[in-house]
């Protein structure tokens, strides 16, 4: 019987001991939770969508078609996202100069003398009975705080921030870079679709002209004055003459898909006013000093000078503060204790198999491939520069010439319909004047818009805005926020 009740007493312990055990690391779990909470609702919150205003206007005009894009361009929102990380990779850099906070808790059970006197000793229960090489079985349930901070390691965070801080700079350099392409190709394919309806226009006149000399022609045939192959050779014309304009239609349509690509729409009506396009000024300076691409690049060398920095602190050594708090509970032997702990801690390589060095080696490397790709860049800007400047020029002589080529092939075709009316010509020739005409137009059209695009190409080789009301070179600038301490 006395066995019996020992027994039962010895199980309910075991249970009230399990159940105390797991309701002790439940509520452990709860205060970690509520003490912490995992961060996705506030990253949520951080970092809201970024609205886009899809209204298109009835009728577009180049500037509003240039704010359009920089609102809804995916390449904008890609662009911002890029600047979103990096000011995150600056915080995050930031987040070194900030002491350590941790909270553990572990429970164990055993019988090993070492570990188990030292859960006597934690849990306040050493009495002079215990057998120090047998103190049989313990159990610890125990909860740590530890605090840590890293006040000197040779550099190593300063230049990390330095380095975090020249990327967020380049990524928002990055922005202007693309606000600047994306308003010179909203303008180029807006000139593209003015260039492809002109051309639409002129193949569109030929037609008439055309019908109207095959109608003389008919009239001609009916009397007996023009032979029927002279007639079949304009009808022969006519047919190239619609496929000509089937092609320009085409080339219309196509460009206005472009068009809406830029914009970054998939589909929408594409009406255009070009009318009153604005006849945007020369750059008074051929100097490209604004490309921000140079500024990116410049802010991508600093990058570099500070990697090159963080990588020479391993030859420095670390200094650490430290403190923590410990709470010991024991069930086996009904125990409760806590302690602390405090103190300062220097680390310092002597030897690391040359891995500074080879980093060191690697970093500043790195930065003169940097420089190299400045210089390449400068090339490169310069070119386009003189390209820019060349085709300028070619597009204006073209155009003074395509005037008069218009004008001369005008007043032509004008005394050859006349002369073929009263049958002077033949057919074959009307149809080459006819040719000539309709080429006179197409060629003055393009050039046009060839100089149009030519001036907004050297705007943007020099790194002006196309239009001032665009908005679109922003001035870059980053907050930055004092740092806690020097490391």
């Amino acid at each position: 019987m006395n066995q019996n009740y020992k027994a039962s007493l010895s199980r309910a312990r075991l249970i009230l001991t399990n159940s105390g055990r797991s309701t002790i690391l439940a509520l452990c779990s709860l205060v970690l939770l509520l003490v912490f909470p995992p961060p996705v609702a506030a990253a949520a919150a951080a970092s809201p969508a970024r609205g886009l205003n899809r209204q298109q206007p009835a009728i577009w005009t180049v500037q509003a078609a240039v704010r359009f894009a920089l609102a809804n361009s995916p390449d904008i929102a890609v662009t911002r996202h890029r600047i979103a990380a990096a000011r995150a990779a600056v915080r995050e850099a930031q987040s070194a100069f900030y002491p350590r906070l941790g909270l553990s808790t572990s429970y164990s059970r055993t019988n090993n003398p070492m570990y188990s006197f030292g859960n006597i000793l934690n849990q306040g229960v050493f009495n002079n009975t215990i057998n120090f090489n047998d103190p049989g079985w313990s159990d610890d349930l125990n909860m740590t705080a530890a605090l840590n901070y890293r006040f000197y390691n040779g550099g190593h965070d300063q230049a990390g921030v330095r380095a975090a801080r020249a990327g967020e700079a380049a990524a928002e350099l990055g922005l202007a870079v693309v606000h600047s392409r994306l308003e010179f190709e909203v303008v180029r394919s807006f000139l593209s679709i003015v260039q492809a309806r002109e051309t639409v226009q002129a193949r569109q006149s030929a037609i008439k002209s055309i019908a109207a000399s095959l109608q003389v022609a008919k009239a001609r045939y009916h009397a007996g004055t023009l032979l029927k192959a002279d007639l079949l050779n304009l009808e022969v014309q006519q047919s190239r003459t619609h496929e000509n304009l089937i092609q320009a239609r085409h080339g219309l349509a196509l460009a206005k898909r472009g068009f809406l690509n830029l914009l970054g729409l998939a589909k929408g009506t594409v009406h255009i006013d070009a009318g009153h396009y604005p006849e945007q000024p020369l750059p008074g300076s051929t100097s490209f000093a604004r490309r921000p691409e140079l500024k990116r690049m410049a802010a991508a060398i600093r990058a570099a000078k500070a990697l090159v920095r963080q990588a020479g602190s391993g030859y420095y050594p670390t200094a650490d503060a430290f403190v923590n708090y410990r709470i010991d509970k024991g069930y086996e032997l009904d125990g409760a204790g806590n302690s602390w702990m405090g103190g300062l801690r220097l680390n310092y390589n002597l030897f690391d198999g040359h891995r500074t060095s080879a980093a060191v080696t690697r970093a500043k490397a790195l930065l003169a491939a940097a420089r190299e790709q400045k210089r390449k860049l400068s090339l490169a800007i310069h070119f386009e520069v003189e390209q820019a400047e060349l085709a300028l020029e070619q597009a204006g002589q073209q155009l003074q010439v395509t005037k008069k080529m218009v004008a001369q092939a005008d007043e032509s075709a004008r005394l050859s319909r006349a002369r073929f009316k009263e049958g002077v010509i033949l057919s074959s020739d009307l149809i080459e004047v006819e040719n000539r005409l309709t080429d006179a137009l197409v060629r003055r059209t393009v050039a046009r818009a060839s100089r149009r695009i030519a001036i907004a190409d050297l705007r943007w080789a020099v790194g002006l805005q196309q239009f001032q009301e665009s908005g679109g070179m922003q001035q870059t600038g980053v907050n930055k926020p004092g740092l806690p301490g020097r490391k």
